[in-house]
């Protein structure tokens, strides 16, 4: 990403633009550059932010969902902002959701793409496996349609994560975390405007799963990628950005 990061105390983020803040959350294995389409299209009418998560530095004993959400909100609090447009993606997704329904007031729409929070696969398998790099390797390819997303460069910085045992250990915590705090419960009570962008092909949180939060948030709006992973944002960019863009216009959120 060649926005500059910048450090604030506890605080790593880019901001690009002006106008309402949007909140861009990354996954388990992700990172600020998966969205850096998202941040070039829309920074031209919010101000668009994306806080780094810290996903290994907690503590072992606070590792959690409930944790980043509340990571979020003193986030927010430090940014002096209002009210927020969310955009999560996997484990992103999740905390999101977690924070919309803790701080629902704070939440002016609410973007899913390829969510946790009702189910996900990444821990079949054994995944992670710490030193097996071509193992490594087909589970990052897995994550899109196009195997060749997964470039070198995203294989190798999961692989470094990985091959970290304290960052190994916070990983697989923060995973467990995430299938324990499912949401099933508490969705048919969170109102707040819902855009859930998914791609067909998704084996991480399969397309059953965007039909399920369709079905139980009341005001969610389910829109498909075809030939498309868990990341449709990074996989097909243009075609996310416009869905969003519309569902944005169409809900009057600016």
């Amino acid at each position: 990403m060649t926005a500059e990061v910048k450090k604030e105390g506890k605080f790593s983020y880019i901001e690009q633009g002006e106008g309402t803040p949007m909140l861009v959350l990354h996954g388990l294995m992700g990172g600020l550059s998966n969205f850096e389409e998202v941040v070039s299209f829309f920074s031209k009418k919010y101000k668009v932010v994306v806080p780094e998560l810290p996903l290994y530095t907690m503590p072992l004993l606070t590792t959690s969902v409930k944790t980043l959400a509340k990571y979020i909100q003193k986030f927010i609090k430090y940014k002096k902002f209002e009210k927020v447009v969310l955009l999560g993606n996997s484990l992103g997704g999740h905390v999101g959701l977690l924070y919309t329904k803790l701080f629902p007031q704070n939440v002016l729409g609410l973007i899913l793409t390829g969510s946790s929070g009702l189910y996900e696969s990444a821990m079949s398998e054994g995944y992670p496996r710490r030193g097996d790099y071509d193992f490594i390797k087909k589970k990052c390819e897995e994550v899109f349609y196009d195997p060749a997303v997964a470039t070198k460069e995203i294989v190798d910085d999961v692989f470094a994560s990985i091959s970290d045992r304290a960052k190994l250990i916070k990983t697989l915590a923060l995973a467990k975390s995430a299938i324990r705090h499912n949401m099933a419960k508490d969705l048919p009570k969170m109102t707040t405007p819902t855009c859930l962008i998914w791609g067909k092909n998704d084996i991480v949180t399969p397309p059953k799963v965007a039909e399920e939060f369709q079905e139980l948030l009341p005001n969610a709006e389910l829109h498909w990628i075809d030939q498309c992973g868990h990341a449709p944002m990074m996989e097909h960019p243009q075609k996310f950005n416009e869905i969003l863009n519309t569902w944005l216009e169409e809900k009057g959120i600016s």
